[in-house]
């Protein structure tokens, strides 16, 4: 049996909201929409203890977090429903926006009585329980937005540091937005001055460049459609790290297969990420002994931004991201093709999500909508999560780096692999997996010989 996560004493509750400013409405498009039934983003970082008690620490983070709101107010917002009806008054439709009336969000004080720093990010081990209870709104869904705030922090004090726990509303932003808006927040704490970034664009995108509107869902009520996560058996979850040169001596083998197959296109459009991926997909396969004749696909994250024409400006606050796919392909040809063709695979799938397909599937979506929960993945895939672009690290509070990055229970399943950056230059890997998978994974030899050993972050002790 898994024991649950050891309880937190919550010493405070804060609700922190922006200056007052007109009020606004922020529609909720086609991007935003369909993941109103998932989880709410849950993404923190543990630090070494802060220079000052941690009641004052949270008191200079609140000051420092209604500045950020200033110009985040979409932050601070609520979800709201409008109902369409057709000219006989019969309700047809529903749509939602952000309704940026300065609600609030929450920071919490909790306390982790006798839990050190080491004890959240052990070595060569499965994440600790203890992980889980460091961030606020487990369980929830998107869509409860509509009352509960659309962002939460948790402040816990521990023995010899501090972990710092985000929840924040996925419909409302993406994790580009996330970490951007983390970034803005640190940056007024760490300087106590208006941030120099380039302030966040909440105009809508539509493929057809019209003005902005809803997406229109043909339901009365989707609440009654919500499928919140039931009891199963407890996924593992380890934290793999692989540095730099181990990336670089993967993307190498999977190019020389592809020179030898005669690939050359393939070969030259290699990726550190196509390369690890390519390792994950083949042994996730084998560690789950799928049947030769059981097809398989992997799943990954794609951010539109830069891929659209003219591109979306980089500040754009809102959902940007596709889940694109692989070609589907039986587990025994994944396995006899090599890493090789799998990194090519996963190269095509990349490249072929284009500013065309994008808007395509913008347009088929609100032709026929449908909204998705964390486990809408089909089994005996991969899901490739989160991105190591992202700035985790240089998200400075005032009192140094983090010692490392780390997610809550959200929007978890049997295949999920979300990306970190290393502080190495390296990907920090987070891997999900039924416990009989993980247990095979970790006797599979080609997946164990490209993991890098744990560097000891700075400030630790060895």
């Amino acid at each position: 049996m898994f024991s649950p996560p050891p309880p937190l004493r919550v010493v405070s509750r804060r609700s922190v909201k922006p200056p007052p400013r007109p009020r606004e409405l922020i529609p909720v498009t086609s991007w935003d929409a369909p993941g109103l039934f998932m989880n709410y983003i849950q993404k923190g970082l543990l630090f070494a203890q802060p220079p000052l008690p941690t009641t004052e620490l949270v008191d200079h983070l609140q000051a420092a977090l209604a500045g950020a709101l200033a110009s985040y107010y979409p932050v601070a917002g609520r979800f709201v429903t409008e109902q369409h009806r057709d000219d006989q008054g019969d309700v047809v439709g529903c749509s939602f926006a952000i309704d940026c009336g300065g609600q609030g969000v929450d920071i919490l004080h909790a306390v982790a009585d006798g839990v050190a720093v080491a004890d959240v990010i052990p070595p060569d081990t499965d994440v600790p329980r203890i992980v889980q209870a460091l961030f606020p709104l487990n369980g929830a869904v998107n869509y409860d937005g509509h009352e509960l705030p659309v962002f939460v922090a948790q402040v816990t004090e521990l023995v010899d540091g501090v972990f710092l726990g985000f929840a924040c509303n996925h419909a409302l932003c993406d994790g580009t937005a996330f970490w951007n808006f983390l970034n803005a927040w640190a940056e007024i704490a760490r300087t106590r001055l208006v941030p120099t970034s380039r302030p966040p664009l909440f105009e809508r995108w539509l493929p057809d460049g019209g003005a902005a509107a809803p997406a229109v869902l043909p339901y009365a009520d989707p609440s009654v459609l919500i499928k919140r996560p039931t009891p199963v058996s407890p996924l593992r979850e380890r934290m793999l790290h692989f540095s730099a040169n181990s990336l670089a001596a993967l993307k190498e083998r999977a190019r020389q297969e592809l020179l030898a197959a005669g690939d050359t296109a393939g070969a030259g459009a290699l990726t550190r990420f196509q390369a690890l991926t390519s390792l994950v997909w083949r042994c996730f396969t084998r560690a789950r002994r799928l049947a030769p004749d059981q097809e398989t696909v992997c799943y990954a994250a794609a951010d539109n931004r830069g891929r659209l024409r003219p591109p979306l400006p980089a500040e754009y606050f809102g959902n940007s991201i596709s889940a694109i796919r692989t070609e589907a392909v039986l587990a025994s040809e994944l396995l006899a093709r090599g890493h090789g063709w799998a990194a090519a695979a996963v190269g095509r799938a990349v490249a072929a999500h284009t500013d065309a397909s994008i808007r395509a599937r913008a347009v088929a979506w609100a032709a026929n909508p449908a909204l998705y929960a964390a486990g809408s993945f089909p089994t005996n895939c991969v899901v490739m999560g989160s991105s190591p672009r992202f700035d985790m690290y240089g998200c400075d509070f005032g009192w140094g780096k983090a010692l490392a990055a780390r997610s809550g229970m959200a929007n978890k399943m049997d295949g999920k692999v979300s990306l970190y950056p290393g502080r190495d230059g390296g990907f920090d890997v987070e891997v999900s997996m039924l416990p009989e998978y993980m247990a095979a994974l970790e006797q599979d030899e080609e997946f164990w010989a490209a993991v890098s050993p744990d560097a000891v972050p700075p400030g630790m002790k060895e």
